[in-house]
């Protein structure tokens, strides 16, 4: 089951005038957020491994990760147990937490949240925030 696809927000990218790629910085911050905590699942841990050290050794960013090994598309196969059960409450679940905090620390300044540069400096800047909702997630689904 697909979670998210930058096809689903090429239209509004479009609209800002900004180039296709930008439909996919939020969903690649948060991919390269799952891999540096190691919660990608089986299928990159075989067929992406060098690209899992690329993105970790922040040689290519998760956007990159996601155009280059997911064919542009956030599926639930791209995550672990855990990475998936998380996934489902903070960036899928009603709530859409995820968006929230992403516009909030990331895009606040801006037109919207598609206008967020693809920069490990950004994911350096929102990393924490989901370092901190995994915590209390995780103690509170125990």
């Amino acid at each position: 089951m697909a979670i998210d696809r930058m096809d689903w927000h090429a239209e509004t990218v479009e609209e800002f005038g900004l180039p296709y790629e930008h439909a996919g910085t939020h969903i690649g911050i948060f991919l390269a957020w799952i891999i540096h905590h190691d919660l990608h699942g089986e299928l990159h841990r075989e067929e992406s491994a060098s690209a899992i050290v690329k993105v970790q050794q922040r040689q290519i960013t998760g956007r990159m990760f996601l155009s280059m090994e997911c064919d542009e598309k956030f599926w639930d196969e791209d995550l672990n147990e855990g990475g998936l059960a998380f996934t489902q409450f903070y960036y899928a679940g009603e709530d859409y937490l995820y968006y929230k905090v992403y516009e909030d620390v990331l895009a606040k300044a801006l037109p919207s949240i598609y206008h967020v540069e693809d920069t490990w400096e950004n994911y350096d800047l929102i990393a924490p925030h989901l370092t901190e909702a995994f915590r209390r997630w995780k103690e509170t689904s125990v």
